[in-house]
């Protein structure tokens, strides 16, 4: 079970919490029983300091009755239980008893207070030890050893106290920070909440444009409901542009249809002499190409920009035959060609001759009797392609909406009436190459002033 963003937030903070807790608590953990150590250790010494020298006053060498035990130098002990026993209340310290170990010929020998300790080694060593509820000093003396025990259970009842209250602690501070993170993150994921059912509610409703809760420059919720808002506005442009885009190709599609359609049974309504059938199948087979123009534009304008070619273009040869086309399409337009030097650019031959070609038709089509010329040149970071008329020119508000497809001005639909025009799909043909091939298309009229559209492409 996969468990929801605020558990896991909450869980996140009880961690991080326990962690916390756990390293503050080990550190002073350390620190007590350092100093606990360290304040045993000096009262340990302060009784060395008091008991020493008067140990070592008493200690009086024997010289041992046995030959060999004389020849080794081995030391009776002259030291009693009493004199220990007086020596230790002197002291005046509590849980402080005392020994001293001297080596004899049978062995190593011992005399200590009563309450000393039992099951201190007499071989411990000269330091300090820590031996079950003792702290054990061991000090050479003069022919013997000196052991001072400290009772140390203080030192490991403070151990358990703490241990106690940190085995109490911990669970506590775990679930306290649990509940605090859980509410934490609710109020955190409120704007979240917030967000998802106004995201549900245009999925629902379909109001791209609906504003959403929170959206602003404030903080990451802020800024991301604000970019969601505006990635919907676009995706709102991107559905109009679409349903536009699909009412404009039905329509441009039903015409041709209809009156292919009209043709078709005009002619099968009645018997024809055979001129007049081919007449009328010639005018079937315009309507024909202009569907297949029709279709092409649109495939082209569809394709998918990773499916682009990246090759050499010569811009030059694919100017030259756009212009002869031109010249072929209307033997009476005045169409010139200004390249005189060899242009190449990466790119989608297909798609670059058919821009140019439809930018080249443009111009003869829509500006009647007038000189058309196409200019290739290289310019900094790439090529340019210019077509320029003398025609009459747009105004501006018309030269606003060129590009867009299936926009035709009055005038050319005029002229499509009559079969001499387009669908209105060749500038956003070409605009649309240009961003395939990260250029643009730069659009220039004014009434009277003729018509001038620039391809930029980088090299």
């Amino acid at each position: 079970m996969r468990l929801t963003l605020r558990a896991r937030l909450a869980l996140w903070a009880a961690l991080a919490t326990g962690v916390a807790v756990l390293l503050v608590a080990g550190g002073l953990y350390w620190s007590v029983n350092g100093f606990l150590r360290q304040a045993q250790e000096q009262r340990v010494m302060s009784v060395l300091g008091a008991v020493q020298g008067r140990v070592e006053g008493l200690l009086r060498p024997r010289p041992s009755d046995d030959l060999l035990g004389s020849v080794l130098g081995v030391q009776q002990i002259s030291v009693s239980q009493a004199d220990l026993e007086r020596i230790a209340d002197d002291v005046d310290r509590r849980g402080v008893d005392l020994r001293v170990i001297a080596r004899q010929s049978g062995g190593l020998a011992s005399v200590g207070t009563p309450s000393f300790p039992s099951g201190v080694p007499v071989t411990l060593g000269p330091g300090l030890h820590l031996t079950g509820t003792h702290l054990i000093l061991e000090r050479p003396l003069r022919g013997a050893s000196l052991q001072i025990a400290v009772d140390a259970r203080s030192l490991r009842e403070a151990r358990e106290a703490f241990l106690r209250a940190l085995v109490a602690l911990v669970p506590l501070a775990l679930l306290l920070s649990l509940l605090v993170g859980w509410v934490v993150a609710g109020r955190l994921l409120r704007p979240v909440r917030a967000l998802e059912g106004a995201a549900h509610a245009i999925g629902e409703g379909g109001d791209l444009r609906r504003p959403l809760p929170g959206a602003g420059d404030g903080d990451e919720l802020a800024r991301l409901a604000l970019t969601l808002q505006r990635s919907f506005a676009h995706l709102a442009d991107a559905r109009d542009r679409e349903q536009s885009f699909l009412r404009a190709a039905a329509h441009d599609l039903r015409s041709p249809l209809a009156a292919l359609t009209a043709r078709v049974e005009g002619t099968l309504a009645r018997d024809r002499d055979a001129e007049r059938y081919r007449a009328d199948l010639r005018e079937i087979g315009t309507d024909i190409t202009r569907l297949s123009t029709l279709a092409n534009h649109l495939l082209l304008l569809a394709r998918d920009p990773a499916a682009v070619q990246r090759a050499p273009v010569p811009l030059r040869d694919l100017a030259a035959d756009a212009v002869d086309r031109a010249r072929e399409l209307d033997p009476l337009a005045d169409v010139d060609l200004d390249g005189a030097e060899a242009v190449t650019v990466p790119g989608d031959r297909v798609l670059l001759g058919q821009a140019i070609w439809n930018l080249t038709t443009n111009a003869v089509r829509h500006a009647p009797g007038a000189t058309v010329l196409v200019q290739v040149r290289a310019v900094p970071g790439g090529a340019a392609v210019t077509v320029q008329d003398d025609g009459p020119g747009v105004d501006a508000a018309t030269l606003s909406r060129l590009g867009e497809a299936f926009y035709r001005p009055d005038a050319s639909r005029t002229a499509d009436a009559s079969g001499a025009g387009g669908h209105g799909l060749g500038l956003a043909l070409a605009r649309h190459v240009a961003g395939l091939h990260g250029g643009t298309l730069d659009i220039e009229s004014a009434p009277g002033a003729g018509f001038r559209v620039t391809l930029h492409l980088p090299g």
